[in-house]
């Protein structure tokens, strides 16, 4: 379950003999909820059918609550052996763990159905970008997986990200289960402006980080991945319910690496983080599971 989400609203409706007020009725409705509830909203969609003898409306909406623990362990290592002694030593002081492009590559699918057997879970971190089409196969596929968190490349353009978004609603509702939180990259937190430059994009990091969250927004997403820095500018312009997993956590005690903006955990969450993905800090410590409970304790 996301962040402590619970079902509110999953209902099925069905009106015979044409469509009249009814639709306009409950989308009013639909609309005065999560206008009401903005801030425990954490999922909300409705789809309407119609034919000359019958309109249908389904729908279903999900609230935030406190969450208990924002600490998700990023599994950045080779092997589902090291990944799974990780978990098991982990899984009782963080929220929940990474899985990404390496360990996702060398252990397959079966690495996040033997997280997920352990109660954990589970953030899949592909960051999917490519065709609409091939990327809603690939959500579909991940939803199937029953990860609570997966990653798309904001970049990918607003149809891209619809059918994001689209693929894992619609799968999860199938199954009956609260769907994924897709998560809109926005920029790496490996790239600063020379990088931005250099590839061709506004060297203004901070610009087109809002600007591509402006977009996956308007396209239906519920959440992002930004560096640390950049919490405090997406607050002011997303909707109060936007989920941020924040990557680049560092404690001050760690040698310098590829990240180029970070913050410690506390500042962090004081900036609005919902979550605090770190790796090195804890797989790479001489007790990671210390740690963990160390920077656990940090946030209170």
């Amino acid at each position: 379950m996301q962040n402590g989400a619970r079902p509110l609203l999953d209902l099925f409706i069905k009106q015979t003999g044409g469509s009249g007020y009814f639709t306009d009725f409950f989308s009013k409705i639909f609309v005065t909820l999560t206008d009401d509830f903005h801030t425990l909203v954490s999922s909300f969609q409705y789809s309407v059918s119609s034919s000359e003898k019958s309109v249908s409306i389904r729908a279903h909406l999900w609230l935030n609550f406190p969450m208990r623990n924002p600490i998700i362990v990023a599994l950045d290592v080779p092997t589902a052996e090291q990944a799974l002694a990780l978990a098991e030593q982990l899984a009782p002081a963080v929220g929940g763990f990474k899985i990404g492009s390496e360990l996702f590559t060398s252990a397959g699918p079966d690495i996040v159905k033997k997280i997920r057997e352990r109660g954990a879970l589970v953030f899949l971190d592909l960051k999917f970008h490519d065709i609409p089409n091939t990327v809603a196969k690939a959500v579909t596929a991940a939803t199937k997986l029953d990860v609570q968190m997966l990653t798309v490349h904001a970049g990918g353009g607003s149809e891209m990200l619809k059918a994001a978004e689209n693929a894992a609603e619609e799968t999860s509702w199938k199954l009956g289960r609260t769907p994924p939180l897709v998560l809109g990259v926005t920029v790496l937190t490996s790239l600063d402006a020379g990088a931005l430059r250099e590839v061709g994009l506004d060297v203004n990091v901070d610009y087109q980080v809002r600007r591509l969250a402006t977009v996956a927004t308007n396209a239906g997403l519920r959440g992002f991945v930004c560096s640390p820095l950049e919490i405090s500018a997406l607050r002011k312009v997303l909707p109060a319910s936007a989920q941020l997993v924040t990557p680049g956590i560092r404690t001050g005690e760690e040698k310098a690496d590829d990240q180029k903006r970070t913050l410690t955990p506390r500042e962090a969450i004081a900036a609005g983080a919902n979550w605090l993905v770190i790796g090195r800090p804890i797989y790479a410590a001489e007790n990671p599971r210390q740690a963990a409970e160390k920077i656990l304790g940090s946030l209170n």
